[in-house]
């Protein structure tokens, strides 16, 4: 225990004397890395990323590679690698794109107009519509499902049969919740009464999807074929997210055309000509 509180205190002490703004974290050869400039490297990591680096042995796993790399680079220089046309060339560009990009993150942080977003809402309508549904679903031999516990293993006519009467059974005053508690091969819904929640155009399969945002609201559909069996779809509701269920979404969809634009704005106030014996001419 004292050799603890000595390590501990010794270590306090070197803290203390060390520069309390920017201390360095790390040196490799002769070269000195401080604190910020390696926060300014994980800050260009993406949010996973970042998130991993939150333990310290990833972040110590993170410097080891840093200083594998800046060995790497000041041996190139040793060599004089970094005076050949093809390394410079090489050097230049790399630099040019890294400023390049924080540019083009800087033209994105322009919020778009308010209506520039509602014009986007109302083109892509579509993309907001959202369904509240549940099925049944009745399997067939090769299904993607497995055989409910003491189930049998149904031919597509079979399945097909079965799907039609469980339909004709709802129609005629059956729940469509208990007959899906009781008979849906899709277990997880079907212990919610066939229940599955909201979804939007594209999370189900194709042949489903189509039902779902076709089908009249509150009927029970004919028997939808997929590769899983026959489903009976039932929609409880069907509409389009608010605008401000989505402001959020719009915002970053739109961003990256103010970036472009901004782009297209750099191009016609700077002068750009290109030799036509060495490139050929525009398309």
């Amino acid at each position: 225990m004292k050799k603890l509180i000595l390590v501990t205190l010794a270590t306090a002490l070197a803290w203390a004397q060390a520069p309390a703004a920017d201390p360095v974290v790390m040196t490799v050869g002769s070269e000195k890395i401080t604190k910020s400039v390696f926060e300014s490297i994980i800050a260009g990591l993406n949010d996973q990323q970042r998130a991993a680096l939150q333990q310290p042995e990833a972040r110590r796993s993170l410097a080891e590679q840093i200083a594998e790399l800046k060995l790497m680079a000041q041996e190139g220089r040793a060599r004089g690698l970094d005076q050949q046309l093809a390394v410079q060339t090489k050097i230049v560009l790399q630099a040019e794109q890294v400023l390049a990009n924080a540019v083009y993150q800087d033209m994105m942080k322009v919020a778009p107009s308010d209506a520039d977003m509602q014009a986007y809402y109302k083109e892509h309508q579509n993309d907001w519509t959202e369904a509240k549904g549940r099925h049944i679903l009745v399997r067939f031999q090769g299904s993607r499902v497995p055989v409910r516990d003491g189930g049998k293993d149904l031919t597509d006519e079979e399945a097909l049969a079965k799907a039609k009467d469980l339909r004709t059974k709802i129609l005629g005053g059956a729940k469509f919740a208990d007959l899906a508690k009781a008979e849906s091969d899709d277990t997880g819904s079907g212990e919610n009464g066939g229940d599955l929640g909201s979804f939007g155009p594209g999370q189900m399969v194709e042949e489903f999807d189509k039902v779902a945002f076709s089908a009249p609201v509150g009927q029970v559909s004919e028997p939808i074929k997929t590769a899983f069996g026959y489903h009976l779809i039932l929609i409880d509701a069907r509409g389009a997210k608010k605008f401000e269920e989505v402001r959020d979404d719009i915002e970053q969809a739109l961003k990256p055309q103010i970036g472009q634009k901004a782009i297209e704005g750099l191009k016609t106030k700077s002068a750009i000509t290109y030799d036509e014996g060495y490139f050929g001419k525009a398309q």
